[in-house]
């Protein structure tokens, strides 16, 4: 029997509009969903073009397909794919700087999107201030035309646009952090200030950097997904995604230019996202990343493992009741208490195959926006946050690099060593604590001058180490 042919494109590229950094599986499942879901091939002028900044996976995925792939929504009630044409090329930024850096430069282009996660901001959680001690930050900083960052590459483009006359695109941040499009501008003008203070005035005055909310949960593809779609769809495809079948992005309305309609795919343009955003971060990524350090080290693999027992159940719906709405304005639209039931019964979909060590990464730049804001709040309040405690205190256990069974855990994190050695250092749970709360980088002094929170984290370890993650959130949930 001949083995099935790969994906080709059958429909016209449209032209490109956007450039994209960081076309991984969230974005395929979401970003260019939408764009495609809004475009006509033949005619639209929204073409993506995706570059990656570090790897050429995407682009030996995606560019044997002409870009085209299949997006697999998993629902309790099956299984519907969809095949995706809006990304018409990807480039590798480090094989050929200069023809991204081209593409940015076109008048074409009206928007350069991003998702790069927290780590690719080059940035320090706690104060959100350019990281200048970046290695690729000095590079870039030194060497404009060939940058190696996506803030490089931001600034050097917008650079190219000024001194040809041309107006600038807008910056869209669409990375889980709280004011995305503020946080972008602030670093993208602190760059720009150290290359030529006239050229982020301009870009100050010119440039416009809306602010996102983004929510769809997107597991990892797997070999077997491929392998299942081949089955189904008698081809193969490389660069398949799968998600859930909920998506939200809303948007705030602050384009230098001309965009995709994307409310006609369902997105949500408003004034002022951040309301939105905070219920995001705090409910969903919060509980989120709790639910992956804890439920990791309890010995589940899932999401929907890890909520199918009760009591981590139960501990997300306390933390939502308890500590996290209670520091949330509500958002225009929504129903706190309805969004938060509707968050667990997306955990509790078994067909998406979200795994706790996935969430569980690059948790030094996630932890400020998802859990240490709400504990601070809290801690205003007066309320010292127990199950946030124990979350903060289940990623220092984390981090420390070795399980509940004495088993190697392959923590993935751009501090990784410096984060196991400052475990590793202390001879004691409590010393462990201090010897984390000390890296400035992460927490913010406020919080680790709190007596009350630190004794909370203290004790938290401490039942971690001694008595076990299940044991510790069925104590908590009684």
């Amino acid at each position: 029997m001949p083995a099935n042919p790969r994906l080709t494109r059958t429909l016209p590229a449209a032209k490109a509009g956007i450039v994209h950094f960081g076309p991984g599986a969230f974005f395929r499942a979401f970003g260019a969903i939408y764009t495609n879901d809004v475009m006509d091939p033949a005619t639209d002028k929204w073409g993506i073009v995706a570059v990656s900044l570090k790897s050429p996976t995407a682009r030996d995925q995606l560019m044997p397909q002409g870009g085209t792939y299949t997006a697999i929504e998993r629902g309790p009630d099956g299984e519907k794919t969809q095949k995706i044409n809006s990304i018409v090329d990807v480039l590798v930024a480090p094989e050929d700087p200069q023809a991204v850096l081209a593409q940015m430069a076109d008048p074409a282009i009206e928007i350069v999107s991003l998702t790069i996660t927290e780590k690719g901001y080059c940035y320090a959680p706690a104060t959100k201030r350019l990281d200048q001690t970046n290695a690729d930050i000095q590079h870039d900083i030194s060497n404009l035309d060939a940058p190696r960052t996506a803030i490089g590459f931001i600034v050097s483009a917008l650079n190219q646009r000024r001194q040809a006359g041309q107006k600038p695109f807008t910056l869209l941040s669409c990375d889980n952090l709280p004011s995305n499009g503020q946080l972008l501008r602030n670093l993208t003008l602190e760059f720009a200030k150290l290359v030529d203070p006239a050229l982020a005035q301009w870009i100050s005055t010119h440039a416009a950097f809306p602010s996102t909310m983004v929510d769809r949960i997107t597991p990892a593809t797997t070999q077997a997904d491929i392998d299942r779609l081949a089955e189904t769809e008698n081809y193969v495809d490389l660069g398949c995604v799968v998600h859930e079948p909920f998506r939200q992005w809303v948007i705030e309305d602050n384009f230098v230019g001309a965009r995709p309609n994307w409310e006609e795919a369902g997105a949500q343009i408003v004034a002022n996202v951040d309301a939105h955003e905070l219920m995001k971060l705090r409910c969903l990524n919060g509980t989120h990343s709790s639910l992956a350090y804890l439920g990791y080290l309890a010995g589940y693999e899932l999401i929907s493992e890890t909520v199918a027992d009760p009591s981590f159940a139960k501990l997300c719906h306390q933390m939502w009741q308890q500590e996290i709405t209670p520091t949330l304005p509500t958002p225009e639209g929504e129903d706190l208490p309805a969004y938060c039931q509707a968050l667990m019964e997306r955990y509790e979909n078994k067909a998406i195959k979200h795994r706790t060590w996935q969430i569980a990464m690059d948790g030094s730049q996630k932890l400020p926006q998802r859990l240490l804001g709400t504990v601070h709040d809290c801690l205003q309040m007066g309320h010292v946050p127990k199950g946030l405690s124990l979350a903060i205190a289940g990623w220092m256990r984390f981090v420390g690099g070795v399980d509940e069974k004495g088993q190697l855990i392959e923590v993935r994190d751009p501090m990784a060593a410096q984060l196991k050695h400052a475990y590793d250092a202390a001879n004691n749970p409590a010393e462990k604590v201090l010897s984390l709360l000390a890296i400035h980088q992460i927490f913010e002094p406020q919080l680790t001058e709190n007596q009350q929170f630190v004794s909370a984290v203290q004790a938290a370890l401490s039942g971690l180490i001694h008595k076990g993650a299940r044991q510790m959130v069925a104590e908590l949930t009684q």
